[in-house]
């Protein structure tokens, strides 16, 4: 089995200030949980969870239980290490979802950015059956993730909010895109992978999904408290993200 190929570990928390950004707050987050609506008592299995950013976010607005997974060592321990210094009762775990098996029944199955890692139909959907294996039945898996059909001419666009896409090549099933970040002066870079939209909803119906709804981004009112309209509509007419709401 082909691994993901992205090493989390060297930028670990370079990539742990990014979340800092205010496109991460403003559309990124008010998307995801606008699509996930209350959990208060649900449990929660949150998938390439990072440092916990969005973990310790979920605990908060009242789910009865959390559990993040990483394949990223450092960034489950900087994950822990937020857990010993304010402990929420979550728990971490190394792992890879191609490779995680059944760990629970959770009411939703939950991830930023852990689709767009696969690089071939078949591992999105060994990641699709891991996490439909985990729901419970009628549970929902919930995911912000590249937008697959965002068109290359437009990749430049959101350098304004902190970062690039980039290719070396056509898009075609498994092309690398690589993402570019700038945080404080500071730049670096991993790839996700192109796989088109009919081969996500190929592996989400194959994986057994009922239901599977697609949410453009929406932008949270606070943001124009921030910047204007104007500074925000590039995000919005060309969005380099997207939501997925999938029904077991």
């Amino acid at each position: 089995m082909t691994k993901m190929t992205t090493d989390y570990d060297t930028i670990a928390k370079q990539y742990k200030k990014s979340k800092e950004l205010p496109f991460r707050l403003h559309v990124e987050a008010y998307t995801f949980f606008h699509l996930l609506g209350d959990i208060a008592g649900k449990s929660l299995l949150d998938l390439a969870c990072g440092e916990g950013f969005y973990t310790r976010q979920f605990q908060l607005q009242g789910a009865a239980s959390v559990v993040g997974v990483d394949n990223s060592e450092k960034m489950i321990e900087l994950a822990r290490q937020q857990e010993a210094l304010k402990p929420q009762g979550i728990k971490y775990i190394i792992a890879d979802v191609q490779e995680l098996g059944v760990i629970g029944s959770f009411d939703l199955v939950v991830a930023a950015y852990l689709l767009n890692y696969t690089q071939t139909k078949e591992q999105l959907l060994l990641m699709c059956q891991s996490i439909y294996a985990n729901l419970k039945p009628g549970g929902r898996f919930v995911t912000v993730n590249d937008n697959n059909e965002q068109s290359p001419d437009s990749f430049l666009a959101t350098e304004k909010y902190g970062f690039i896409k980039s290719i070396s090549e056509p898009l075609a099933e498994g092309t690398p895109i690589k993402f570019t970040f700038v945080v404080d002066g500071e730049e670096f870079s991993f790839d996700n992978y192109y796989l088109s939209r009919d081969t996500y909803e190929w592996a989400f119906q194959t994986a057994g999904f009922k239901q599977v709804r697609w949410q453009k981004p929406l932008l949270s009112p606070d943001a124009l408290k921030e910047e204007s309209q104007e500074f925000w509509q590039d995000f919005l007419n060309y969005p380099p993200l997207i939501g997925i709401e999938c029904i077991k």
